[in-house]
């Protein structure tokens, strides 16, 4: 049929299928759609993430969770008086007694922790936990009131006793003693007053006979105790100086003080803090509660390297890049080839990208994440490969667009090992990559392209 004979419709529809701009609004609309998919596989991430933070809760919650020890602290009741005013009454009033606390901190407090870490299994989930024996001596001053202008006959010394904290009181392993000046006390579950420690353990001392002249009160006692993640200690010693060591070669300090001194390797880690009271908020002691001491917590996390769920996070992010860049080589090899490529195949193109993920999210809770990655790229890149072996007919154009795909997977698995390089590699990459599409397009006269 000649020019002349041809439809005003069929013209219409013949520049539209020739036009270099509609094929780039269409390669973008594409685009937009496969976001639906991409978004679902992040769902799908987020959905297996949780389960596998699920499956660690109820571990933990069995074998214990993530541990903060706070203590020793000995604590000594007081009776108060309050003048009461009788009703009705002018100037006649009672005295109502009621039972204060005076609390007071370590002089030294010298924390020894070896913690022994152990990985466990809930389906295919992978749990930290850890055992620790802890060790915590040191030495308390004679209890002194006179700051407090409290009479002595009110002090009831009887009735003093020493409190620990602890975050779970259900992983203790063994019992726990007390060893005060050579004398063996017991602790029991409770604590009478809760300024300090809500939850804990605690033992009386009875302090009526408190020697006068010794000024140094020596206690020494020992926990066997299962906790998950993390351990904390609380600085209360007038000089607190904590010692933690494991075979756990991940480790991660946190809280308000990092160690004065770490060292890590491939048998494990050990770290030491140093911290005086002049570093922390409250004082030596006090009356009732005090601010600021769970703000002076500080301790090591045991880390698991960056999961499976994170990687996968990760590399999703990429997807809209990766899908774009894809597109982009093909739409170039169809321009400068005269091949003609139908909207059903970018499509289909783009789902294909998108099973990769699905596949390495699948692989990656059952192997290595490196070597799911591999598998799932080398899979994608050989069916798309193939797939575009039958569009071009053309095994120049098949081994290239295999090549720029592989490429394209490792730029993408570089920047998921890079945490902290990631933004500068990925910058950097595009970089390159849009100075070679510039450079392969400078000649390029876009108003002449005409399909075949």
């Amino acid at each position: 049929m000649s020019e002349n004979n041809t439809s005003p419709f069929e013209k219409m529809n013949n520049r539209l299928r020739n036009s270099i701009t509609v094929r780039l609004i269409t390669i973008g609309v594409l685009i937009l759609l496969l976001m639906i998919p991409v978004s679902m596989v992040e769902g799908l991430i987020r959905e297996r993430q949780y389960r596998q933070e699920s499956a660690v809760n109820e571990v933990s919650n069995k074998w214990g969770e993530q541990q903060t020890i706070k203590g020793p602290i000995l604590s000594i009741p007081y009776k108060t008086f309050t003048k009461v005013y009788e009703t009705n009454k002018t100037n006649k009033y009672k005295l109502v007694e009621s039972i204060e606390f005076a609390h007071f901190l370590p002089e030294k407090l010298n924390v020894e922790s070896v913690i022994s870490p152990e990985l466990r299994h809930r389906g295919i989930y992978e749990i930290l936990v850890y055992n620790s024996d802890i060790n915590i001596s040191g030495n308390f001053v004679k209890p002194d009131f006179s700051e407090w202008n409290i009479k002595k006959d009110n002090i009831i010394w009887k009735d003093a006793f020493i409190s620990l904290g602890l975050s779970d009181l259900r992983s203790i392993q063994e019992n726990i003693s007390l060893e005060w000046n050579k004398n063996t006390y017991y602790f029991n579950p409770g604590i009478e007053t809760k300024d300090v420690i809500s939850n804990g353990i605690s033992t009386r001392i009875d302090l009526s006979n408190i020697d006068s002249s010794k000024l140094l009160h020596n206690f020494n006692l020992n926990i066997d105790i299962n906790g998950s993640s993390s351990i904390n200690f609380i600085p209360l010693g007038k000089t607190t100086t904590v010692n933690v060591n494991s075979t756990w070669k991940t480790p991660s300090f946190d809280g308000a003080f990092l160690p004065d001194s770490t060292e890590i390797n491939d048998k494990g880690f050990s770290a030491m803090w140093k911290v005086l009271h002049l570093n922390r908020t409250y004082p030596q002691k006090f009356k009732g509660s005090v601010g600021g001491i769970n703000e002076s917590s500080f301790g090591v996390n045991l880390l698991i390297p960056v999961g499976e769920y994170q990687k996968n996070m990760r590399s999703a992010k990429y997807a809209a890049m990766f899908i774009t860049l894809t597109f982009l080589i093909f739409f170039f090899v169809q321009i400068l080839n005269a091949v003609r490529i139908h909207p059903i195949q970018y499509i289909i193109v783009g789902l294909a990208l998108c099973i990769f993920y699905t596949l390495l999210i699948g692989l990656s809770e059952h192997i290595p994440f490196d070597i799911s990655y591999l598998i799932s790229s080398v899979l994608i890149v050989s069916l798309i490969t193939f797939y575009a072996k039958n569009i071009f007919n053309n095994n120049k154009l098949t081994i290239v667009i295999g090549l720029l795909l592989s490429v394209l997977y490792l730029f993408i698995f570089s920047i998921i090992q890079m945490e902290d390089y990631a933004l500068l590699m990925g910058s950097i990459g595009l970089f390159l990559i849009i100075s070679i599409i510039m450079y392969l397009s400078r000649k390029i006269n876009w108003y002449s392209i005409k399909s075949e």
